[in-house]
Order: C-alpha cells, then structure tokens, then sequence
C-alpha cells in the first residue's frame, strides 16, 4: 500500500495511521530533520538510514517483532530539541529582550535621580525663604508648641484674615496694622502685621525678643499666643479683645455700647497699674512699655484692663544706642526727659500711666482742648490748673453724668499729677502707685510733692513750667505713632 508522506518543517510525524508496506527511502534523503516518528503503524521491510535526531517505530509489529531484526527497544525517543536556527533566534531574542530591559531601567533611574534632586533644590529653596524660626519646618503640627508659642504659616494667617481684607482692621499703629481673623478652628485672633521689618536686628534678635515678651504673663498682660515670620513677612498673633480698647471705649462709641461708668474706670486704673508693676518690679528682664496711653489697653470679656503692644518698642528699635535721636511715643504721653534727652526708664512708663488716669477722667486725648473750661493747651497742663483752682468737676467726662464717687475722683487726680510730675526722680514707682490706688500712703506722697520742683535733669537755668514748653523746645525728632495694640 502507498502511502504519502506530511511534513511539518523538520518533523515528519506519521505514527497511529495504519500504514503498511516498507519506509520509503526518501526519508533517508531528507536533511536536518529533528523527528520521524512511524510508530504504531503495519511497515514491512527494511528501514532505511533516516538522519533524526530521533526516530520512533515502535509499535510496528512486523519490524519489532520477537523475529525481527530491527531493535525496536534501542530506538527510544529524545526530548523534542529545537533546530539550530530556532535556537539562535530564541538566543537573539532574549538577548535584545534583556538589552531592552537594561536601557528601560536606566532611563528610569536616570528620570528618578533628575526628579530626586530637582525635588530637593526646591525644598532647599522653600527652606531658606521662610527663613525658620525656632528650627521649626513650615510642614509643621498644628498640634506643637514652643513653650505656650504656636507657629502660624503665613497662608494660615492670611486665610484667617480674608486675605488681610481692610474691613477687618481692628487698629493701625506705629509697629504695623491688626487685624481681625477667624482660624479653621472658629478661634478670633487679633494679627499683628509688623511694618519695617528690616529694622529688625537680625532673625537671631528678633526671636529673641519675642521669646522674652512671650515669657511675660499675667492676668493684666496680653498674651502672645503665636507667631509667623517669613523671609518678608513679621507677624504676632493676640487673643482677640471683644470690648476693644479703653480708647475707643471712652471716645469711639459704638452704637449700642454704653459708656464706661466711674467704677470701671477705677478697675481699669487698678488692672493696668498692676500689669506694669509686673514689668517693672517682677519680670527678669524688666521690660519699659514707652507708649501707656488708653489705646493701648484693651479690655477683655470681663472688662479686665490688659496692657498691650509691651516690649515692641524695644523689639524693633535695635538701631538705636542708649541715647536716640528718635523719640518713640505718643505726643502728649511722653515724658519730659524721654522729650529732653531721648533717654527712657520706668519712670517714663510712669508719666505716661498719670497721663492714662487723666484720660479715663476726662475720657478726652491728651492733646485735646479742655471743652468744658474753654481752656486750649495739653490735657496735663490744663487739669493742673483746674485742680489749683479747685473746679475738679470741669474735668470729669460728661458722659458720667456726674455719676463718680467724689472723694475717689480727687485721689486719682492727685496721683495722676504725682505720676507727671517733671523730674522722673520724684515719680513713684508702680508699687508705690497700686497702693495709693488702693488706698495707702497718697497723703504723706502729695505732702512730699508739694515742695517746688526744679527738674534736674535740664541744664537751663529757667526750666519751661509747662509741659507744652517741653514739646516745644525738644530739638529730638518725635514720632508720633500709636501703638494700638489688638482689639
């Protein structure tokens, strides 16, 4: 029986199809095959010389049978092997395989690093222009504080304050702008845009003296909760004062709020006193306001007087020696010798407070004319000669409606011309003036003080005799700014 042959490049399988008759001689003639498998088919005859690398006939009983001379059993298969062509193409395909593999993980290593350290030239950078405060990263925890500091981002603070909108201005003073602001966490804040940073003595100064001011506290102080500082920008963040400031309490009125009566005015005398004695007498280092005057003393939600804007004069006045050329303070808060010499201590805090007692007095500016007498001149000048005429009442505000307590008016305006007397020597000290608020050793003080002053701290042989004289005559440069703290 013919049978023919099927190839399927380099394989010739035939096997399971009942062939018969003898294995054709052209398969010997067949080169580089890798199988002939014949096995399971009825062949007869001799088998020529096939060249496979393996070559199945079993199951052929006439060539294996027990009688045959073909050894069958010898002939056993190989593992299927793939042609020399195949296998160089399978080698030159694994070969550019791992070639594509390598240049693939190269690039992206490459694209890596490059992302890697563009990415940290900008942290570099981000780092440098905040110029960090306290070692503290802008990434900060809301959660950390420096001691009872908080450090606020500048983004969180603009956002608190609508972007620093000028319908949340709380006050403008000489050391920057407040502003009213509302943090993520529903807290009002009182922020402190500082000006003129630059004359600032250095990031290492200023943290300095912010760390100092912070580490005053008292009832009658106000307190610093945070701060932001970046590579343009100072800022300080209050407690937000929800009565404002005595100021705009006894002038400003707001529609609805009623006036200070006389014994919240004797409670804001006695709360303010005691917040300078603190940092005068018991703070280490004693800290000199230079600028105590009613818009710098905020009332809380009890009416509790707390001193603001302590410590900021000093804060940003590095450029000046000992003695200034430069008078910072109020006109009409200021005293003689800061006026004369440009050299301030305690005791200007001091004149400065007797001018505040006039103030919650009269509820009158120190520079505004005496209304009720018809009398121009500076406030002190005018309540002397009031009181030397014995016509207290002229000075009382009208908005009291004679609601004082007569004998109380009489004490504060004694210790308030004791404050402002002109040599800062004869001045109390805040001790001495909280107990003649409360009572204690006024009469043997104004005795004392009743004796003709001569201030000695003038080298002219006929010194002014008014206050106005020493404004006049000052040669310093005065500015005349308003610290308004926040409110």
């Amino acid at each position: 029986m013919r049978f023919a042959l099927f190839s399927l490049e380099q394989v010739r399988r035939l096997n399971n199809n009942s062939l018969t008759g003898p294995c054709p001689e052209s398969l010997s003639e067949v080169e580089g095959l890798s199988l002939v498998d014949l096995s399971f088919n009825n062949l007869s005859g001799s088998m020529p010389k096939i060249s496979a690398r393996t070559f199945k006939i079993i199951g052929n009983p006439l060539l294996c049978g027990a009688n045959a001379t073909n050894n069958c059993s010898a002939i056993s298969p190989e593992p299927l092997s793939f042609p020399p062509d195949a296998l160089r193409a399978h080698s030159d395909s694994g070969s550019k395989s791992h070639r594509v593999a390598i240049a693939f993980g190269a690039s992206f290593g490459a694209a890596l690093l490059i992302i890697i350290i563009v990415g940290l030239s900008v942290w570099w950078r981000y780092r440098r222009n905040q110029q960090i405060f306290f070692d503290v990263n802008d990434q900060y925890d809301p959660e950390v504080r420096l001691g009872h500091l908080r450090r606020y981002t500048f983004k969180e603070l603009r956002a608190a304050t609508d972007h620093f909108n000028p319908k949340n201005i709380l006050g403008r003073g000489g050391f920057g702008i407040v502003y009213k602001g509302c943090l993520n966490d529903r807290t009002l804040v009182a922020v402190k845009r500082l000006k003129d940073y630059n004359a600032v003595g250095g990031e290492i100064q200023f943290q300095t003296e912010v760390e100092m001011i912070s580490l005053a506290v008292h009832r009658n102080l106000l307190r610093l909760c945070g701060f932001c500082t970046t590579e343009s920008e100072r800022l300080l963040v209050y407690p937000y004062m929800p009565n404002g400031s005595v100021a705009s309490r006894l002038r400003d009125q707001i529609h609805g709020r009623p006036a200070l009566d006389w014994s919240r005015r004797k409670r804001i005398a006695l709360g303010t006193a005691r917040g300078l004695l603190y940092l005068h007498e018991q703070c280490d280092p004693k800290i000199i306001h230079r600028d105590v005057k009613a818009a710098n003393i905020l009332l809380d939600e009890d009416f509790e007087a707390v001193v603001g804007d302590f410590g900021l004069a000093k804060l940003l006045d590095h450029r000046e020696s000992h003695v200034t050329t430069a008078v910072r303070g109020t006109v009409g808060h200021i005293a003689p010798e800061y006026l004369s010499t440009g050299q301030s201590s305690e005791k200007t805090d001091v004149f400065g407070f007797g001018i505040l007692l006039l103030e919650l007095i009269t509820g009158q500016k120190a520079l505004d004319f005496g209304r009720a007498a018809n009398q121009k001149g500076v406030m002190l000048d005018w309540v002397k000669k009031l009181h030397q005429e014995g016509k207290l009442n002229l000075m009382v505000d009208k908005d009291l409606k004679n609601n004082f307590d007569r004998v109380e008016l009489e004490e504060m305006v004694k210790v308030a011309l004791l404050c402002t007397q002109f040599n800062p020597s004869h001045r109390p000290k805040m001790s001495e003036i909280l107990r003649m608020l409360e009572g204690d050793g006024l009469a043997e003080k104004w005795e004392a003080s009743q004796k003709v002053e001569t201030p000695r701290f003038r080298s002219c042989e006929n010194p002014p005799q008014r206050y106005s004289d020493y404004i006049e005559e000052s040669s310093l440069v005065i500015e005349a700014i308003e610290l308004s703290g926040p409110r």
